[in-house]
């Protein structure tokens, strides 16, 4: 490890009082890097320190294994791309959403439903939790009553618009085809797969050892975040992952073994133009270089009170970044830095 490296990320955890995990590696020929470091607390009340192996949430970072998950039961010819809500979602009631909806429109967030949590109308997450509870959130149904009455936002296919309901419709897609709970799915052919055996979507009031606490910043201290988030994740978000086990997932999705070369590709693909130099595959970001519209890199990214997630992925490998928070902020400097360190010195 380039001690000066690691020094200089140390001084700028300090600096922003980071705390989390970061696992950053380069596989560039002339320079090979290899980054891990923690800081902060898991656990403020009990001093219990991040460590390398422990356990973060990473908010909306989990769309990824959402469009996984829908890419392996296409790849199995059990869905298409073109299938419509209509088709695999007709035992729920959706009396204003156009039912010709696709899955690829999902993906992409190009279905023009309304999202539960709408960035336009509300800036507080906790404001959800004042007529339907918290911790009654623990299966994707649970989460119709926020979104599932109201109006399209937009046509279907017409434009980009970010919607974490419409992941949680890919989720119960992924249930209906495989006749299993999305949590368990992605845990079996997902996570089993990858290796990574420190991940899960574990219930907030029923956390494992080495999970980080979230915590969100208040004018006297900190408090945790388990009156603010759902009592368990689902397809658009929450599951609790390591650093380590994050880079496990890329590599192994890249090396072919959750997806074929074709869905991976696939998945990969830029689908839809958000702004310039900025698209969306399916369930993550990709940004392009402004002159000749080529992959500049992938980006994973999860916010939620106490929540804060970057991951960093070039497609020659000179730079993998994992940077993982239980503070709602900190994830983007640090990881920029890494990157500014890593990738272009």
């Amino acid at each position: 490890m380039n001690t000066k490296l690691q020094e200089r990320i140390q001084e700028l955890m300090e600096q922003h009082h980071f705390s989390g995990s970061i696992y950053a590696k380069s596989n560039n020929k002339e320079i090979k890097e290899v980054l891990k470091l923690s800081h902060g607390y898991a656990n403020r009340s009990e001093q219990i320190r991040n460590q390398e192996n422990t356990r973060f949430g990473i908010a909306s970072g989990c769309k990824l294994f959402t469009a996984i998950a829908i890419c392996q039961l296409v790849e199995q010819k059990k869905l298409a791309f073109t299938t419509t809500i209509e088709e695999c979602l007709s035992a729920y009631s959706f009396p204003y959403l156009d039912p010709s909806i696709t899955v690829h429109q999902l993906l992409t967030h190009t279905s023009g439903i309304p999202d539960y949590f709408d960035e336009e109308v509300m800036n507080d997450f906790e404001e959800l939790w004042v007529q339907l509870p918290m911790y009654h959130i623990r299966r994707l149904e649970d989460f119709l009553p926020l979104f599932q009455n109201e109006p399209m936002k937009h046509p279907a296919g017409s434009k980009f618009h970010y919607s974490n309901a419409g992941y949680i419709l890919l989720g119960l897609i992924v249930e209906q085809v495989s006749q299993m709970a999305f949590q368990e799915y992605v845990e079996v052919h997902i996570f089993a797969k990858a290796g990574m055996t420190d991940s899960g979507y574990f219930e907030m009031d029923n956390l494992p050892e080495r999970t980080a606490l979230g915590y969100i910043e208040t004018e006297t201290g900190y408090r945790t975040n388990v009156y603010s988030l759902p009592a368990r994740g689902g397809s658009d978000g929450g599951a609790y992952v390591t650093a380590i086990d994050m880079m496990k997932l890329w590599e192994e999705l890249i090396e072919g073994g959750l997806l074929s070369t074709e869905l991976t590709d696939l998945l990969l693909t830029p689908h839809v133009q958000v702004s310039e130099g900025l698209a969306y595959g399916y369930g993550l970001w990709i940004t392009q270089h402004k002159d000749t519209q080529q992959i500049e890199k992938y980006v994973l990214m999860g916010y939620d009170p106490g929540v804060n997630f970057r991951a960093l992925f070039y497609p020659d490998h000179s730079l993998l970044a994992v940077v993982c928070s239980n503070l709602s902020d900190g994830a983007f400097e640090v990881i920029n830095e890494i990157e500014q360190e890593i990738k272009f010195k």
